[in-house]
């Protein structure tokens, strides 16, 4: 498949000419998205609290980070579907979006759309979420701004064509469907820890403690860590770390933030050679995200996996041997 991102360099030229004038966010503040957010921070906070504790929620949330953060966000999200940087069966790539979608980051073609925006003019005015203008705006501002819904199509239009092909996805993007999805996987986390409880032979107020406890821990504290790292990798990594490669930008290599995001932090590599599935050249540089694509290869279910390029390989066999 062509890489995706032959966007990047011909879209001055092919930009739609609104799209082109516009400025890509109003001014108007979405408090829907506000209260959101804001509301799930604030539901991660209950599990402070000892009614909403459980072994089994506490470890949901490691497990949850990788599932919905590395294979939903990274793999799914990230990798596969706005960079093609490998192909797997329909069934499995539809699979790792829907994991994606649970993780309150808009639908998977908005999603693809800024990002792959965020590339074309990444660190300049027109870059969705560049630290540039604030730390708070690229960190968690930029989610916060009404979209204009004629501008929204437009930029689905220029940048998420492809992806607005697949009935599935077209679907969750009409009409906000996503949030009924996140909405669902939310019932159905605090639904199985209530109903297994009752299966078990607990109390009914038991069971409801349980359920709870599944939904705070395994939802919510999960679904804000995976937020809260996807976009440190918008704002910390354009702002501190160091550089293997000198890109056009302003990205960074920071350590935390790819141990947090699993691979996602070694933003330099990414943006030195956006197509790649690997993310961490360097052997210290660990990347879970690709150990994960890595393994689904060697089982038949990821093929046509990009590498990082040759030119890239010479460049940093040259930094290796300083």
């Amino acid at each position: 498949m062509s890489d995706e991102l032959l966007i990047a360099a011909l879209a001055r030229a092919l930009e739609p000419e609104p799209l082109r004038r516009a400025s890509h966010h109003s001014t108007q503040i979405d408090w829907f998205y506000v209260f959101a957010v804001v509301g799930v921070h604030l539901l991660a906070l209950l599990a402070f609290l000892p009614w909403f504790f459980s072994w089994t929620g506490l470890l949901l949330v490691p497990l949850g980070m990788y599932l919905f953060g590395t294979v939903g966000t990274c793999v799914g999200f990230h990798r596969l579907l706005t960079h093609r940087s490998f192909s797997c069966p329909r069934w499995l790539e539809r699979t790792f979006v829907l994991l994606g979608t649970c993780c309150m980051m808009e639908s998977p073609p908005y999603w693809t759309a800024v990002h792959r925006q965020h590339h074309q003019f990444t660190d300049e005015e027109r870059d969705p979420h560049s630290p540039l203008k604030s730390f708070f705006w690229s960190h968690f501002g930029w989610y916060m701004i009404r979209v204009d819904p004629q501008w929204r199509a437009e930029l689905l239009q220029r940048y998420a064509k492809d992806v607005m092909r697949d009935p599935l996805y077209a679907f969750l993007e009409r009409n906000h469907n996503w949030l009924g999805l996140l909405v669902i996987s939310w019932v159905a986390f605090f639904g199985a820890g209530w109903g297994i409880a009752l299966a078990l032979g607990a109390p009914m107020t038991d069971a409801l403690q349980f359920g709870a406890s599944i939904l705070v821990w395994g939802v919510f504290v999960r679904t804000v860590e995976v937020f809260q790292a996807t976009m440190c990798v918008n704002s910390i990594t354009h702002l501190w770390g160091y550089r293997n490669y000198n890109t056009k930008d302003n990205s960074k290599n920071n350590f935390c933030i790819a141990i947090l995001t699993t691979g996602e932090g070694w933003h330099n590599n990414h943006h030195a050679d956006p197509r790649s599935a690997r993310h961490g050249h360097f052997w210290w540089e660990l990347d879970i995200a690709w150990l994960t694509i890595r393994a689904l290869g060697r089982i038949g279910l990821a093929w046509d996996v990009s590498i990082p390029s040759p030119q890239l390989a010479a460049v940093k066999t040259a930094l290796e041997g300083h």
